[in-house]
């Protein structure tokens, strides 16, 4: 037995070895869709131990997000709508442009206190991130996009993707310093 052989052994299931990066990407968007929808049933519902709606639109009055009651309640539609999208797979793109959007806000609420240390915005700086990939990427073959055009979206798609989360991240700080 030689090494190449013991190697061409492991190595010669191209049916499944052809799935691999989908099924990465099913496990990430399982689980990083379902804590984002669960942050924002959270803000939402008070589900998962969260502060419910009220204390979630006080709370964005305190960060002057005003009026409270709306920038409250679009962080938690957005948190809750694109994870559950990424969750089944569905409109993937535009779910990680919705979670890119949200974040770039949640970065801006948390920049001063800086990458590194306690209440910083390096949780929001991963989640845009991750946001930003699935623009790029898609939600692979374990998915409700799954034969659709964006499936594996285009780097036009993706960058179009990301662009229209900036774009609405900008509008909704300007909206925050103006109102």
């Amino acid at each position: 037995m030689t090494t190449k052989s013991v190697l061409e052994r492991t190595t010669a299931n191209p049916e499944l070895d052809g799935v691999t990066a989908d099924i990465g990407l099913l496990i990430i968007r399982v689980v990083f869709g379902g804590m984002m929808a669960t942050h924002g049933a959270a803000k939402l519902f008070g589900w998962f131990e969260g502060a419910g709606w009220t204390a979630t639109t006080d709370g964005f009055d305190g960060m002057g997000y005003n009026p409270g009651k709306l920038f409250g309640t679009l962080a938690g539609l957005s948190e809750f709508v694109g994870g559950l999208l990424l969750v089944v797979g569905l409109l993937t793109p535009l779910a990680g442009a919705i979670i890119l959007g949200t974040m770039i806000n949640a970065i801006n609420v948390t920049w001063s206190l800086g990458l590194f240390g306690k209440e910083n915005f390096e949780l929001g700086l991963l989640f845009a991130a991750i946001g930003a990939g699935f623009a790029f990427t898609g939600a692979g073959k374990f998915s409700l996009d799954a034969g659709r055009p964006w499936q594996r979206p285009s780097f036009a798609l993706g960058a179009g993707a990301v662009i229209v989360a900036v774009v609405a991240a900008v509008l909704t700080l300007i909206l925050k310093w103006l109102l």
